[in-house]
């Protein structure tokens, strides 16, 4: 791409949002096409989660010469953890100059806290320090998932000055009660005595899976296929109304004049499961301002084919309201939708974890000579 004639994910940056990839690996990490995809994409962040790592671990060589290395008697979740904690010190150091040229607002890694944990605070905080302290990276983000044992996990590691990315943000008002414990967090830091300018967080909504789920419901209702594709939308741009509301006014005015930055929204799950759907959906429907976008890569791919960014996230709220009351009118009952993502999410990365540890231990017992 000439510098004349920006691609369609620069021209998406030049209006706030942030490219992540939803996808890391050892061999593309130390490969270059970590860094191809910086140059050429405008990427700037990446995150990971077990059904990442699973992909990544569970195939071909890279990992190898360090499973080799790693003492045989280390229990397998331990040797997990070296492996990962390995993967993502190296992606920070790819992402470090993005990190330091944009004064930290992106150039981060995130890491998740073992899925086992998911609905035990004090285990998930102290699992998030010691992940934070073993990577030892400043643009390290460990993420915790929103379930609420998980909103006091999250005040708790943010009061500490740890930055973080809460994941499996399914509803509204869990966003909100994410956002009121970043919030808290970070009064509670300052109180202290702690620098609020060397924390950063991110709220991460699953997008795909909300229609994915609410189309299924609306198939078993029947009659109302034009209300499908339309509620994973329409919970974002009212999540962004509120990400707005919230970082405004005399409360965050005060923690913004002692350094904090915003806990900006993120859209993950962002592929397009319903081939009838545009590939590009939630890329084009959910650009705007202060957010961020975890691609897979055949996201980026057709993007940067035939992306048309605008900022539409701010358009459309009356008819957001619209698809609520509609849906509702159907007999599809959001916070069931939302409640049963979540709790599928943590079971689905539970789910992966262990999947992962078997193929792990499988790999590790095949290196070891007869």
């Amino acid at each position: 791409m000439s510098s004349q004639s920006p691609s369609p994910l620069q021209l998406l940056s030049s209006l706030g949002q942030s490219v992540w990839i939803d996808f890391l690996s050892r061999a593309s990490t130390r490969g270059g096409h970590l860094q191809q995809l910086i140059d050429e994409d405008a990427v700037v962040g990446a995150t990971s989660n077990p059904s990442i790592f699973e992909k990544a671990m569970g195939s071909g060589d890279a990992y190898d010469e360090q499973l080799g290395e790693l003492d045989q008697e280390l229990d397998i979740r331990d040797v997990f953890w070296a492996l990962a904690e390995q993967d993502i010190r190296d992606a920070c150091k790819v992402f470090a100059p993005v990190w330091e040229q944009g004064a930290g607002r992106d150039g981060y890694v995130s890491l998740e806290v073992d899925p086992d944990l998911a609905y035990d605070t004090l285990a998930t905080f102290r699992e998030a320090i010691r992940i934070h302290e073993a990577v030892d990276r400043p643009n390290l983000m460990v993420k915790i998932p929103a379930t609420r044992p998980g909103l006091a996990a999250i005040e708790d590691v943010i009061a500490e000055g740890r930055s973080i990315n809460v994941t499996l943000i399914f509803s509204v008002a869990r966003y909100a009660e994410v956002a009121e414990s970043y919030l808290r967090g970070i009064e509670r830091l300052i109180a202290s005595g702690g620098d609020p300018r060397k924390v950063a967080s991110v709220a991460s909504f699953f997008v795909s899976r909300i229609d994915t789920e609410a189309d299924r419901r609306l198939e078993g209702i029947g009659g109302q296929d034009h209300l499908k594709g339309k509620l994973a939308v329409a919970n974002a741009k009212l999540a962004y109304s509120h990400y707005l509301e919230v970082f405004a006014g005399p409360r965050w005015e005060y923690l913004a004049s002692k350094g904090a930055t915003p806990q900006r929204v993120l859209w993950a799950s962002t592929s397009v499961k319903n081939p009838d759907y545009p590939d590009t959906l939630y890329v084009e429907e959910l650009l705007g301002a202060d957010t961020v976008n975890t691609m897979p890569e055949e996201t980026i791919t057709a993007y940067q084919d035939h992306g048309k960014p605008q900022a539409r996230l701010e358009s459309g709220l009356t008819e957001a309201h619209a698809v609520f009351d509609e849906l509702a009118k159907a007999g599809l009952v959001y916070e069931d939708v939302t409640d049963t993502l979540e709790r599928e999410g943590v079971e689905k990365f539970c789910s992966a974890f262990e999947s992962l540890l078997k193929t792990l231990n499988e790999k590790r017992s095949s290196l070891v000579p007869a």
